[in-house]
């Protein structure tokens, strides 16, 4: 009985600290290294007549060149709609439109810029981090709940525990390894 519970604890735990490590990895997506990529605007919302929408349901992506990323829209009605969000995002980057697509060219960042945007990566990695921290506490007080309803043997829970020590060490561990790589993503010119 004992090594069904706690299957099903680890199990959820492990899914749910993929699941911390994947949104930290979106999360580094999102900071703009001053190449193109779709997942900069993707997620962007877009006043599309009448209803918020995600850009990525309007318009197909593609990057041309390194520092380009055109945006086709599916509709042209919706270019209007689609140009006022970017220019409200915290882009910092002026659309260009030619009435069928639009183009947004990214500029080299300075390296005071790469410098800040590692700040902010290195915060989102600490969020990631103490997201997948406290899993495995909920998991820990999941499991004692369940030792203390006499459900659950005191050596199977000291071995549970060390199972999501060794969980948790991989995932921070996939962490730190996205952030050194964005890192060195960002400090490259």
């Amino acid at each position: 009985m004992d090594d069904e519970l706690t299957a099903v604890v680890v199990d959820d735990t492990r899914d749910r600290m993929t699941k911390a490590v994947e949104h930290t990895q979106a999360e580094f997506g999102s900071v703009r290294t001053g190449r193109a990529t779709p997942a900069l605007v993707e997620h962007l919302k877009i006043d599309y007549y009448g209803a918020e929408t995600e850009l990525r349901q309007l318009a197909g992506f593609s990057v041309p060149e390194a520092r380009l990323l055109v945006i086709s829209p599916y509709d042209k009605g919706a270019i209007a709609s689609i140009e006022k969000a970017l220019q409200g995002s915290d882009l910092g980057i002026q659309p260009s439109n030619d009435g069928t697509v639009i183009r947004l060219t990214f500029p080299v960042p300075t390296e005071e810029r790469r410098k800040e945007l590692v700040k902010v990566v290195r915060q989102k990695a600490e969020d990631g981090k103490v997201a997948v921290r406290n899993l495995r506490r909920s998991a820990r007080h999941e499991l004692e709940a369940l030792q203390k309803d006499g459900e659950l043997s005191g050596d199977a829970l000291e071995r549970v525990e060390k199972e999501l020590d060794r969980l948790t060490q991989e995932q921070v561990a996939a962490i730190d390894r996205l952030l050194a790589h964005k890192e060195q993503e960002l400090l490259e010119i």
